[in-house]
């Protein structure tokens, strides 16, 4: 059975490592919009780092999405698992509202 199925996944040092940066980085924004808050900065000010927050994790997603599609996604369907089609709509779905 494949690795994404058992909600597992075994990731390269390269990419687990990118993908673990792009979070610190999301999570840094996140603390600093936090402080905006907290300073009672001007309302565009936070929208723009907010703004800023979700094109970053976006960004992420897309960057797992792509790995997700070629490995798990790839051999699934060279296994004949047809049901990650499925899957794999699912998420799209929810991943463009």
């Amino acid at each position: 059975m494949g690795e994404c199925c058992h909600r597992t996944k075994e990731r390269t040092q390269k990419e687990q490592t990118d993908l673990i940066h792009r979070l610190n980085r999301i999570e840094g924004q996140i603390r600093g919009i936090k402080g905006m808050v907290e300073k009672d900065a001007y309302c565009i000010d936070i929208l723009t780092q907010v703004a800023a927050a979700d094109a970053a994790l976006k960004g992420f997603g897309q960057v797992l999405l792509e790995h997700h599609l070629k490995s798990c996604v790839v051999r699934d369907i060279q296994e004949g698992k047809e049901e990650t089609l499925d899957e794999l709509m699912t998420i799209l779905k929810k991943m463009m509202k």
